[in-house]
């Protein structure tokens, strides 16, 4: 399980070192390949045994409903596969780095059975707006039986 949150660097082709802690991770439960997607402003880190199992439940979507179509030509269409390197490092495609403004400074926090990549100025903004709303946001849980 992905927990925890590191802060790392990208060098200057736009590969990033993954956490040691998920590396092992990686290499223990999964095949060391990742699916990585752009969603609510950082990018998504799925381990390809992990990106089936959505890819299972998007399958069982309504296509004939449109913004079913729009969703899954959004989430496919945006996609990219990447596998560690011998230095446990992934190269992030140009187009997702562009598309949350991911520099030379990154924060990667682990979720479960996935990681999140965040460019760290976004990553500080959300934590700070979101820190304040954490027992509020808990407590509404508990409506969803947790």
């Amino acid at each position: 399980m992905f927990i925890g949150t590191y802060h790392v660097n990208l060098d200057k082709k736009g590969r990033l070192n993954i956490p040691a802690k998920f590396r092992e991770i990686l290499s223990s439960k999964y095949s060391n390949r990742l699916i990585l997607i752009n969603f609510d402003n950082c990018i998504v880190a799925y381990p390809t045994e992990e990106w089936l199992i959505l890819e299972e439940k998007t399958k069982s979507l309504p296509t004939m409903k449109k913004d079913v179509r729009t969703f899954m030509r959004l989430l496919y269409s945006g996609a990219a596969e990447c596998s560690t390197d011998k230095q446990g490092r992934i190269l992030i495609p140009s187009y997702l780095r562009e598309s949350i403004s991911l520099d030379a400074e990154a924060v990667i926090i682990g979720i479960l059975n996935k990681m999140e990549i965040w460019s760290k100025n976004m990553w500080d903004s959300f934590f700070e707006e979101s820190k304040e709303k954490f027992e509020d946001i808990a407590e509404g849980l508990s409506e969803l039986g947790f």
